[in-house]
């Protein structure tokens, strides 16, 4: 499928989300219905189909169960079919979401509260020693480059849960790293908003994944 301006969504979009791996423990099953649950409006019928899941939550002893395994991979299903992922319209503004932990970076592209991509990474040596400034800054420009053909030519929003990037075109650039990483943006049209962690709920579990 093709949208409007003949640009093909990114084959990769859900690759994210379908190669999520098993929860193995309740904080990893949290963060995957934390993801899930963000989106519950676009899944039909979410209560039943996360109700193994949320169950497993409420026991003392966490037990994955075959009844739990295809919970998750229909969850998984939903979450990459539509309605929930959307084809991207050029007249609306791009919404790119990120988040870096300590290994990996998350990102969503949005319209409207919408997703139309996921995105996840793992860091390379050099940035797993990194300040959570440059690794954040690097979650950024990653996705920028990832939805390039999305962006480019459009003015679009990043949304980042690093206060110290709201200012980062105003900032006097220091390091040779940081030179490094706002080159890759130049070009593109955007603005820089700061969004809390706890509402960050999609990046920051892609990130964590």
């Amino acid at each position: 499928m093709v949208s409007s301006n003949g640009v093909t969504p990114v084959p990769e979009k859900v690759q994210a989300v379908s190669r999520w791996p098993t929860p193995r423990t309740p904080r990893a099953l949290r963060g995957f219905l934390g993801l899930i649950g963000f989106y519950r409006r676009f899944i039909k019928g979410y209560a039943a189909l996360a109700s193994p899941l949320t169950k497993l939550l409420c026991h003392d002893q966490f037990e994955w169960s075959q009844e739990a395994e295809t919970a998750f991979q229909n969850l998984k299903r939903a979450l990459i079919e539509a309605p929930v992922l959307a084809l991207p319209d050029f007249t609306t503004p791009f919404v790119v979401e990120t988040d870096a932990s300590r290994s990996s970076m998350g990102a969503v592209l949005t319209q409207k509260g919408h997703p139309l991509a996921y995105y996840n990474k793992q860091f390379c040596p050099k940035l797993l020693n990194a300040s959570t400034y440059v690794r954040e800054l690097a979650a950024i420009t990653a996705a920028v480059k990832k939805w390039h053909q999305y962006l480019l030519g459009h003015h679009f929003v990043i949304l980042t849960n690093h206060q110290s990037l709201r200012e980062l075109m105003n900032q006097t650039i220091q390091t040779p790293e940081q030179h490094r990483y706002l080159a890759r943006l130049l070009g593109f049209d955007y603005s820089i908003q700061y969004r809390a962690g706890r509402n960050n709920v999609v990046a920051g579990a892609l990130s964590r994944s």
